[in-house]
This record gives structure tokens, sequence and C-alpha cells, in this order.
């Protein structure tokens, strides 16, 4: 982000600035500090739009790299199955998705077991992991560095 930049309430809930993994000119990507499954970010677009459509042609035509970039690092350090883009936006109503990553055989990383709790349905967002900050850390770390990889 810019100097002039101002996170949205939805970014700053979900951690910013510590919790940003990647930035790009029209979305953030972020740890999701309570992870549903190993890797659960969220992705949340900068413009200040409610509604989907009102995100703007740039804001589109960039979510295809993010997704990519998502999809890529995701799949390195997740090993997922599925992966899945909820956008439910009940709550903080800024145009997001949660990204959870999905698989059938619990994940090991830094000391904790991570189980997909919802496997083969949907993901149950009220399990998971609720990361301390040394652990937040270390996932941010890790993914940043996956991110810079090509």
């Amino acid at each position: 982000m810019g100097p002039s930049d101002t996170p949205n309430a939805t970014m700053t809930k979900f951690g910013f600035p510590e919790t940003v993994v990647a930035d790009y000119a029209a979305w953030t990507v972020q740890l999701r500090p309570k992870q549903v499954t190993f890797g659960s970010l969220v992705l949340v677009c900068k413009a200040p739009a409610t509604a989907f459509h009102q995100i703007g042609a740039a804001a589109f035509a960039e979510l295809e790299r993010v997704t990519t970039d998502i999809e890529r690092v995701l799949t390195k350090l997740v090993g997922y199955e599925r992966i899945n883009y909820l956008m439910l936006m009940m709550v903080d109503p800024d145009v997001h998705f949660h990204v959870i990553p999905r698989y059938s055989q619990p994940r090991a990383f830094s000391g904790s077991k991570f189980v997909d709790a919802g496997w083969p349905g949907p993901p149950d967002l009220k399990t998971g992991i609720d990361t301390d900050a040394a652990l937040r850390a270390e996932l941010v770390s890790v993914l940043r560095t996956e991110w810079t990889k090509r």
C-alpha cells in the first residue's frame, strides 16, 4: 500500500499490517488469525466497496493474478485437495473472501496440528486454531517467503 492508502475496517480487523502476506494494487492478502485450516487467508479488496460489482474493472482484472498466486503458494505450503473462497460479508461489509484450503488429513506446522473439521463438507468456521502472536508471525514469514518465489 502506498503512503496515502488507508486500510479499510476489514483489513484492520484481520490484523493489518502485521498479517499482510502480499499486497497488490487493488487487493491485500492477509493471514486469517483464526486458522480454520492450515494456511487460511483473507483476500480483501482495498476499494471502498460493499458489493462485489462495485470493485471496478482493475480489481476484477487483478483478481486472476492474485488467485493464481494464492493457489501456487498454498499448493506448495499446504498441499490442499480443494480450496474454498467464501464471500460472506455479513459482519465485515468490505468486499473480501475467506480463503480456506481443504484437506482430508491433518497438517502439522511449528508444533501445531491443523485439522479440517468440516471435511468433506463445508468448512467449519467455528473450529480451528486461534493463533498467538508467535505462530502468526511465523506463518506470515513463511507465506511471504513463498510469495516471492516465482
